[in-house]
């Protein structure tokens, strides 16, 4: 991998274009652009620190130095992202009010939102890359603006701010958790009708932790709070197709949940170290996989080797140890009777055609588990196929978005972690290799990762600067 050189950022708002040619990111209270092919500078703006009128009036109401710690939050920028065909960027400030949106090719053009009493909590675009959703505090409404019209519709009593809303992958209807009369209720919105009720209905919850909506467009899976088991599948239109709680129902509800990409699937993990696969025609387990410490000489282990961060100082790639035979790994004693015990499952996610599943458990922080999933002429027994070790707890864990067999990780320390399926021995035949590379630079931990969508790119954070990496293309003849 080539290396670039460190740039700062601040609250992780560093993003690649869709496109892929360009990389945000955020610096207090201003917006960079970067072409990625030299890293040079293509556009710089400076948000606007006048904070909106509610803003402005709350600040009057506080002491002076109070008011000037506000004042400097107001002009610090707390979401940035591109529109989905990379002409728009927005950039928030949530402590001031306000949305700012600029445009890539032409650098005076400029557009603001001042939201209301109601305040500013996250700001989001929709799917066709010119309107803005702007959640408000205190879960009051979403306010969508429109680029185009200039107009602004409301939904009233948002169940959340940070979760519990989508749209279809089309981008048609956006999908939205709600509470009315103290019931979870579930709105659908037509986006290509400025957002007019399609549908509302009852969710069959008594407290909503989330939703989760299938590829395909057509299911919605439901699930209860942290105390209870509980999950319920539903059509657009509201009707229960059935629901879920294994037996015996665990002390503790539901952690994670991941649709496969087909919407054949879809995999179900709580706090007890177990991954249901529910099948879409009777939507019961058809496998469940249970954490444990003793893993069979059939699956592939990788472990990193001991201390070469210093034997390399950091530059370079070594590959991990691969281990033989059977191996036990360490399992972490969970106490079940303090809050947020350190157990279950931290992570579900499929790859790009659904072949293989990543799960990362909290009773292992340091392994990355891997399940195959057959193809569809193939007998369906899904099963462990590799477990990736590490030396320190895995910050995060991505798969690349447009190759099925490549993986990143990270451990918060001077390197970077892949995995991939898609090397070829000398018999031409694909098998796995798993790789440790050093980021060179003398001060950086690599706490977050995030591809390009073409899956060419890295970006890595610490907590206030960052570098990409992109894969060094073999040159042909």
């Amino acid at each position: 991998m080539d290396f670039t050189e460190l740039y700062k950022h601040s609250g992780s708002l560093v993003s690649f274009s869709p496109g892929a040619h360009f990389v945000l990111n955020a610096v207090q209270d201003r917006v960079i652009i970067r072409k990625t092919d030299s890293f040079q500078i293509s556009r710089t703006w400076v948000i606007d620190p006048t904070p909106s009128e509610s803003a402005a009036l709350f600040n009057k109401q506080t002491t002076k130095t109070t008011r000037h710690l506000a004042e400097s939050k107001s002009s610090t920028i707390s979401h940035a992202s591109w529109s989905s065909d990379s002409e728009y960027i927005l950039a928030a400030s949530v402590k001031g009010g306000f949305v700012q949106v600029f445009k890539l090719r032409d650098e005076e053009w400029t557009a603001r939102i001042a939201c209301g009493a109601e305040g500013l909590v996250k700001a989001v675009w929709a799917p066709d890359g010119r309107t803005i959703l702007c959640f408000s505090d205190w879960g009051l409404r979403v306010t969508i603006w429109s680029l185009v019209t200039g107009a602004a519709s409301y939904i009233q009593f948002p169940l959340y701010p940070d979760k519990g809303f989508a749209f279809r992958a089309d981008g048609r209807y956006f999908v939205l958790a709600e509470r009315h009369k103290s019931k979870d209720t579930l709105g659908i919105y037509d986006a290509s009708e400025s957002y007019k009720l399609v549908r509302h209905f009852p969710l069959p919850t008594s407290s909503l932790a989330s939703f989760a909506l299938s590829p395909t467009g057509n299911h919605i899976a439901v699930w209860e709070g942290p105390l209870e088991y509980k999950l319920h599948i539903l059509t657009l239109a509201g009707n229960r197709l059935a629901s879920f709680s294994p037996e015996p129902e665990p002390v503790l509800g539901i952690r994670e949940v991941a649709w496969h990409p087909t919407g054949m699937f879809l995999a179900v993990a709580g706090w007890d170290d177990k991954v249901h696969i529910l099948d879409s025609l009777s939507w019961s387990p058809v496998t469940t996989f249970e954490l444990s410490s003793r893993i069979s000489a059939e699956v592939a282990i990788w472990r990193e080797p001991s201390k070469w961060l210093e034997s390399t100082q950091g530059r370079g790639f070594l590959s991990y140890e691969k281990l033989r035979g059977p191996q036990t790994i360490t399992l972490n004693k969970t106490d079940h009777t303090k809050a947020n015990p350190k157990s279950g499952t931290v992570q579900l996610a499929w790859n790009q055609t659904g072949s293989l599943l990543l799960v990362r458990y909290e009773t292992t922080p340091t392994a990355a588990h891997l399940y195959l999933f057959p193809s569809p002429n193939e007998a369906f027994v899904p099963r462990l196929r590799s477990v990736l070790l590490h030396s320190q707890a895995i910050s995060q864990a991505r798969w690349n978005p447009a190759r099925k067999g490549s993986l990143a990780l990270c451990c918060g320390n001077r390197s970077v972690y892949t995995w991939s399926d898609e090397w070829e021995n000398e018999s031409g035949e694909q098998e796995e290799i798993a790789e440790c590379i050093g980021v060179p630079a003398r001060e950086f931990d690599t706490r977050n990762i995030c591809w390009s969508k073409d899956g060419k790119g890295l970006i890595l954070m610490d907590k206030e600067t960052f570098c990409c990496a992109f894969e060094v293309e073999e040159a042909t003849t």
